[in-house]
């Protein structure tokens, strides 16, 4: 009966899904509150299909586990420290100013000091799932109200840790000395995701890597992502902040673009069952009794979080049309404020009504974000609503202009020749021994199927002009070649051609320009015998010049003939002609040979 179970809700959480989100994004709406309306319409106070909302929500928090995993890995450690003066200013001033004037206003509300800083921490925190999809979503990233909303994100997801560890200290049951050894432990957890990261994960990668076993692959990304979850949970510090953590130190990494691919559909879904989870959380029981208490408390919440958002927003130079999207974007209450005042129902800090409102409030105040962000343009003032057309090219990060798939012999000498150029390009490869080859050398490449659009995607292809498709298997050159032609027609393809046949098929596919890979190194070698055999060296180049153009005459001469047999002739005769023509050009080639060819 609970596998029965187990397979009905998922079939409704599906459901809600595939019909509210398409619906939702067709009305100009949102993904993100197409789920949460999925999550209001099954869950308790819909049509009560789901009636186990809390295990659910603590399952779906995954979902921003992995979500945190792949920013992390958008991340590299440099970039990340060039980041510490918006995460340390613009998130920690955000945080004590947001978490003050909380506490002065619960205060004020006749809340006993130890409830008021409790309320004041948990309602600080705004909803990193919200805030990211949104983001991604809108391609608003890479902006600085993207960035800078990121740093607080991050910073907010730091200080769950210390306010974690003051709910013992506020209920009166933290341990003296404890706190040592709760340091000594997060301090080792994080030092062993640090070494592990960088030490250990990428030699296991290699080996799994190198079995072409891509669901042996999946598994150990997925393993890594939920077991530095579990070490995190073990010493009650913030799962997402870890694989965070994992995830900028992978970033580097040669598959880097591999692990978004692969975890991507399970972020997607686990995403979207926690936004349907929160939909599904609020207690519209509580909302009718008490509905001026509650909407006052959310409007309170957003208004005074939006306040020091936007104050925050002009001290730190953000543009004056990013300003209120900054602000729209973190004024509601967060995840982890569910994740707090059930720490301190646990501890008997807090009494099941107050919380149960707290956690109204947040949840209505998620969920009125995405509408808030719908009405945004129109609220902008006319100026900076005409300036939204120079907002468009923030959008796009930049991406590399040419995409290599395939960095053995053949594809390296094309990436020696651009980067000696200074042309930014993105290397793919499939073998672990190649690239950790290539990466000795100082190239950077990542590991990642070319046969995958979504890796070629993740790997910036919307964004590039030209891909060179230099791997060795023919029938998965032919492959490439197609995909990329539906998926992204505006590409280039150059295509590495292993024989005469092979080139046929990539012209007939539409790819630009194919070169076959044996032409030209064996002709400079014909040329090299020429030399030795004692022809001068402006005649030996002469010749394969010549030889050269009419082996292109024979190639399209081929193409146009369809039956073998005529193929064949063709090139009997090409072969005769060629014989009579280089004779000829003899008496013509002597006497014109300079000294210096010598």
């Amino acid at each position: 009966m609970g596998e029965h179970g187990l397979l009905l809700n998922a079939f409704i959480y599906l459901a809600a899904a595939v019909l509210a989100v398409p619906l939702a994004k067709r009305l100009g709406l949102g993904s993100v509150l197409g789920y949460l309306l999925a999550g209001v319409a099954i869950g308790p106070w819909g049509a009560g299909l789901i009636s186990d909302v809390e295990s659910i929500l603590h399952f779906a928090e995954f979902g921003v586990v992995l979500l945190l995993f792949l920013i992390g890995l958008e991340l590299n450690p440099r970039r990340l420290w060039s980041m510490r003066r918006p995460i340390l200013g613009l998130g920690g001033g955000q945080v004590l100013l947001t978490g003050g004037l909380l506490f002065g206003v619960a205060l004020l509300l006749g809340l006993e000091w130890r409830l008021a800083v409790l309320v004041a921490m948990g309602l600080s925190l705004s909803s990193t799932a919200i805030a990211l999809q949104t983001l991604q979503e809108r391609h608003l990233l890479p902006t600085h109200a993207g960035r800078s909303a990121f740093s607080v994100l991050l910073f907010q997801d730091i200080a769950v840790i210390p306010m974690l560890a003051v709910i013992p200290l506020l209920a009166g049951s933290g341990e003296p000395g404890g706190g040592w050894m709760d340091a000594a432990k997060v301090a080792l957890v994080i030092g062993g995701i640090v070494v592990g990261g960088y030490y250990l994960t990428l030699p296991v990668f290699r080996i799994i890597a190198a079995t072409r076993m891509r669901e042996i692959f999946t598994a150990f990304s997925l393993l890594l992502v939920i077991g530095i979850a579990l070490l995190m949970q073990a010493v009650d510090l913030s799962m997402a902040l870890g694989t965070f953590l994992a995830g900028v130190l992978l970033a580097e990494s040669e598959y880097r673009h591999e692990l978004e691919t692969e975890i991507e559909p399970f972020k997607g879904l686990l995403l979207g069952l926690f936004f349907i989870s929160v939909g599904m959380s609020i207690d519209f029981g509580l909302l009718g009794e008490r509905p001026w208490l509650v909407l006052g408390l959310v409007l309170g919440l957003l208004t005074l979080k939006g306040a020091v958002l936007w104050v925050l927003a002009l001290r730190f130079g953000i543009a004056d049309r990013q300003q209120l999207l900054f602000a729209l974007l973190l004024c509601q209450g967060g995840e982890f404020a569910f994740v707090l005042f059930s720490a301190a129902a646990q501890a008997n800090l807090l009494e099941g009504g107050l919380k149960g409102l707290l956690t109204l409030a947040v949840a209505l105040s998620m969920l009125s974000t995405p509408l808030l962000l719908l009405l945004e343009p129109h609220w902008r003032r006319p100026e900076a609503a005409r300036a939204e057309g120079g907002r468009a090219e923030e959008r796009i990060e930049e991406e590399n202009p040419v995409i290599i798939a395939g960095f053995g012999r053949f594809g390296r000498v094309v990436g020696r020749l651009l980067h000696a150029q200074r042309i930014p390009t993105t290397i793919l490869d499939h073998d672990p021994n190649q690239i950790e080859l290539a990466r000795q050398f100082g190239y950077q490449v990542y590991y990642g199927e070319a046969l995958r659009m979504d890796t070629l995607r993740t790997a910036g292809a919307e964004q590039a002009r030209l891909l060179v498709i230099a791997v060795d298997d023919p029938e998965a050159c032919l492959e490439v070649a197609d995909r990329v032609k539906r998926t992204f027609p505006h590409l280039i393809i150059v295509a590495r051609a292993h024989d005469v046949h092979h080139a046929f098929e990539l012209h007939r596919r539409g790819v630009a320009y194919f070169q076959r890979e044996i032409l030209e190194s064996a002709l400079g070698m014909g040329e090299q015998v020429l030399r030795l055999l004692g022809h001068g060296a402006y005649q030996a180049k002469q010749r394969a010049h010549v030889f050269r153009a009419r082996d292109l005459k024979l190639f399209w001469d081929m193409y146009e003939a369809d039956a073998l047999e005529k193929r064949i002739s063709i090139s009997r005769e090409a072969r005769d002609e060629l014989e009579r023509v280089l004779p000829a050009d003899e008496a013509a080639l002597s006497g014109r040979e300079e000294s210096g060819w010598s």
